[in-house]
């Protein structure tokens, strides 16, 4: 059977978990045996600063970065970001948005109406509050398991399979908060 393509453009600010979101979900496709390939750039990442990871799996993948316009999805940390790296999403792209607002430094007020810009702009735009849901399932450093969560409704990986890659990749006292925040990513995006 021939492995599927996929594209995922990751985005947010510094310390949001951006690259552990990565780093899981490179693990989880590398353990059914896909050939993955992924890049970061986090160069202001401890300022705040913009954050971006690219994750592709499939077959047989010879480039770590997604061209623009190359994304089957965007999972972005926050919504200003989003909007930052739309230009990466297929026009039938998914874009998985956390409404989180973040003001960058400098700046005074947060843009207007960037939902509605979102979904201009996306093909398909699942917008939800991460954090909100995150301080739920027990800790708010858990948004980006829970991101991901959302995702695994659009991969073809068993939860079985995300749940034992989980458990490898984030620190032993943090499992059952990010399993619990997986589920409940799993549930919003069903």
């Amino acid at each position: 059977m021939t492995k599927k393509m996929t594209n995922v453009f990751i985005c947010g600010v510094g310390g949001q978990g951006i690259l552990l979101s990565s780093k899981i979900l490179s693990a989880l496709a590398l353990d059914q045996g896909y050939d993955v390939k992924k890049s970061e750039v986090h160069g202001m990442a401890q300022r705040g600063g913009s954050v971006v990871s690219h994750v592709r799996f499939g077959e047989k993948i010879h480039s770590p970065l997604i061209e623009e316009g190359g994304a089957d999805f965007i999972l972005a940390f926050e919504k200003m970001e989003a909007l930052r790296w739309l230009h990466f999403l297929k026009p039938d792209g998914v874009a998985i948005v956390n409404t989180m607002e973040l003001l960058p430094s400098g700046q005074e007020t947060y843009p207007e109406k960037l939902e509605d810009r979102i979904k201009e702009k996306a093909g398909k735009t699942v917008l939800l509050d991460a954090n909100a849901m995150a301080i739920e399932a027990g800790n708010v450093r858990s948004v980006n398991v829970l991101l991901l969560g959302v995702l695994s409704n659009h991969l073809d990986f068993d939860m079985e399979n995300w749940r034992d890659t989980l458990q490898k990749n984030v620190k032993p006292k943090t499992v059952e908060i990010n399993l619990k925040a997986l589920e409940m990513g799993r549930s919003f995006g069903s």
